[in-house]
């Protein structure tokens, strides 16, 4: 199982490429950054993928809907190549709050319009000409694209429903998930993309679990800091949902806090379930966090 961790967006481009570099000497794997109201996670990782080496490093994830397929293709090819191909695509739907309260858009067939979606950015991704005519996207011929020159980059989705691991199974190379357990990888994200994927013909999926984690001495003050730092994470349906198949109250008990020894021991027991990543949300004090980006380079080197 590759040990990762989430890459901290906040502050300038500078400051991004120096914390990037205290975490590859860690020795972890992966570096994983979210889009969200802040940098575009895609144009960080093509100046951080100039500066670090050897690591690998995905969005986690970069909403569709504001962005034309082709135009995606476009960017995803852009890092890749600036990186070295070491990037990995991290695509999702978002939220129906932010698609339609902020961007106003439709979230409409929220499943059919990611299946549609991946019919169009794969194949440009891998150099093809595409012409589609969709139900929710439609496209002239376009491609191939003169910048795919190369290996694509990996797609991986962010998919917590049945229907839509099954889409990720079929037509992307895994899932990446957030506040989604244990029992929940092992008995439902795991076996229903595995499959999908199996009955499609396509490789084994990656399966990249996204965590929050924090080494510590106070477990108790760390989880009221989760439940501070990820409240958000509890009202939002789709995470509400993995919460609730999970039999979780909240963000704070699905939080990987502990000791060294407690937390190496509950990132391990994911490896048996079917996840091939975990990437640690880092959170806490400033000394916590230090101390936890260390443990989780000891495990990528272990």
């Amino acid at each position: 199982m590759r040990i990762g961790a989430g890459l901290d967006t906040d502050g300038t481009v500078e400051k991004i490429v120096s914390r990037a570099k205290r975490l590859a000497a860690t020795g972890v794997k992966t570096m994983w950054s979210s889009q969200i109201f802040g940098h575009d996670a895609m144009s960080v990782f093509a100046v951080v993928g100039r500066e670090v080496p050897d690591v690998e490093l995905g969005t986690a994830v970069i909403p569709i809907h504001p962005r034309h397929p082709m135009v995606l293709a476009n960017q995803a090819l852009t890092v890749q190549d600036a990186c070295g191909g070491r990037f990995v695509l991290g695509i999702g739907l978002s939220h129906q709050m932010v698609v339609e309260g902020v961007w106003g858009l439709s979230f409409d067939r929220p499943v059919r319009y990611l299946r549609e979606y991946l019919s169009v950015l794969v194949p440009l991704l891998a150099g093809e000409q595409v012409s589609f005519a969709g139900e929710m996207i439609r496209t002239s011929t376009i491609g191939p694209l003169a910048n795919a020159t190369g290996d694509p980059p990996p797609v991986i989705v962010a998919a917590l429903g049945s229907a839509m691991l099954r889409v990720a199974g079929e037509m992307a190379d895994g899932t990446i998930t957030w506040m989604t357990g244990h029992d929940t990888i092992a008995n439902h994200v795991a076996p229903t993309i595995t499959a999908a994927a199996e009955k499609a013909g396509r490789p084994a999926p990656r399966v990249v679990v996204c965590l929050p984690v924090c080494v510590t001495t106070d477990p108790d003050g760390a989880r009221q800091a989760a439940a501070k730092t990820f409240a958000i994470y509890g009202q939002l349906p789709s995470y509400r949902a993995m919460l609730d198949r999970e039999g979780a109250a909240g963000p704070p008990d699905l939080a990987i806090v502990g000791d060294e020894d407690s937390v190496a021991a509950q990132i391990r027991s994911f490896e048996t379930i079917g996840a091939t990543d975990l990437s640690g949300v880092m959170f806490g004090s400033s000394a916590e966090r230090e101390r936890t980006a260390d443990l989780l380079g000891e495990l990528a080197l272990s």
